[in-house]
């Protein structure tokens, strides 16, 4: 039987957490149209002064002082500064009580970390609530405690080995549930024709340009000079960069697209490589799509594990400069793609594209009451 009302917190604090909220939302929906689902960032609609600047703040640190954000990132996950600060958060805190009083959800599902810090703060910190509490983590390996030091019925994490780091960091094995992560609907019906070698002798290289624009230029100079390679780089928002990016290609093959978020599930799955940062939604997609990953960008913290994945486990390459991610891209695909054959064994071994469906029945058959 369908739940009556469930009600999804996300923020703003990065792509991730974004993702997985709306992934989720839209399987619930389309598995239980009857469902009343609600999807909230409660520290932006709660519309506090705070609330308004920490997430342009975070965004800022970690592009442009990753030291700092390390420091902090360190800071949070060997003391009990959310705990003691969440209170400040009173806008949000309001918000929160409004939505649970307004739909009495029976579960209340949180892919942010501060959300059920601020949870506990409003339902002061007691266990037995009229609903029940999952946590979906959007990162993996590289766990800061601030996730599961709150309460939280059930955690959700992405894979096997993510599941081994609560355990030694003390959660209950029966609070852990390996799910996946919560990629787009679509990635789990893909019927892509990805023939190794390409029938045309071009192998497709998808850039998705993150926060590092100032370098992307440069990368893209790189690897317009790959061989037998066709290069499509989405800029997201940023117009001024696209047109620049244009003017490199010099008659080679490039294609430039913007803000694309509908498309980039078949994008991606449509593509030999994804070079990109290790944005935890990001690795989890390009998993589900079996498409190996070269890494550009590891923000301190939290995407270290992202990275970690991908290359422990043989998913693809780090490469930190535009002449290693240049040369990274010749050697996957050299001796018939070899290299690249590896990586998206790897790929298959480690993603989970029907997650979102998976986690929305696990929502749906949980018991309402205790």
């Amino acid at each position: 039987m369908a739940l009556k009302t469930l009600l999804i917190l996300t923020a703003g604090f990065g792509e991730g957490h974004n993702a997985a909220a709306r992934n989720l939302r839209d399987a619930l929906l389309a598995i239980s149209p009857q469902t009343r689902v609600v999807l909230s960032d409660v520290f932006l609609d709660g519309g506090g002064f705070l609330t308004r600047i920490a997430p342009p703040a975070y965004l800022a640190i970690i592009n442009h002082a990753p030291a700092l954000w390390q420091a902090f990132y360190g800071l949070i996950d060997h003391t009990r500064l959310v705990e003691w600060h969440i209170g400040i958060h009173r806008s949000a805190a309001r918000r929160l009580e409004s939505l649970l009083s307004e739909y009495q959800p029976s579960l209340v599902v949180s892919t942010y970390p501060g959300n059920n810090h601020l949870l506990d703060f409003v339902c002061r910190r007691r266990v037995h609530r009229p609903f029940h509490t999952f946590t979906i983590i959007t990162d993996s390996l590289t766990i800061n405690s601030v996730w599961y030091r709150p309460h939280s019925d059930l955690f959700l994490v992405a894979n096997d080995p993510t599941a081994a780091v609560l355990r030694q960091a003390g959660v209950p094995p029966q609070k852990i549930r390996v799910s996946g992560f919560p990629v787009p609907r679509v990635s789990g019906s893909h019927q892509v024709d990805r023939p190794i070698p390409p029938r045309d002798g071009r192998w497709r290289v998808l850039y998705l340009v993150n926060s590092g624009h100032r370098a992307a230029p440069d990368i893209v100079s790189r690897l317009l000079d790959c061989s037998n390679t066709h290069l499509t780089v989405a800029v997201g928002r940023d117009e001024r960069l696209g047109h620049r990016l244009k003017d490199l290609a010099n008659g080679r093959s490039l294609e430039v697209l913007g803000w694309i978020p509908d498309r980039l599930p078949t994008l991606m799955a449509e593509s030999h490589l994804l070079v990109t940062k290790a944005g935890g939604a990001t690795v989890q997609e390009a998993l589900a799509a079996e498409t190996p990953m070269i890494i550009t960008q590891v923000i301190p913290g939290q995407e270290e594990g992202n990275a970690r994945l991908v290359v422990d486990y043989g998913a693809g390459i780090l490469a930190l400069s535009p002449a290693a991610i240049a040369k990274a891209v010749e050697e996957a695909f050299c001796d018939q793609g070899s290299q690249w054959k590896a990586w998206h064994a790897a790929c298959k071994t480690l993603g989970h594209p029907k997650a979102s469906e998976d986690i929305a029945r696990l929502l749906l058959d949980f018991p309402k009451s205790r």
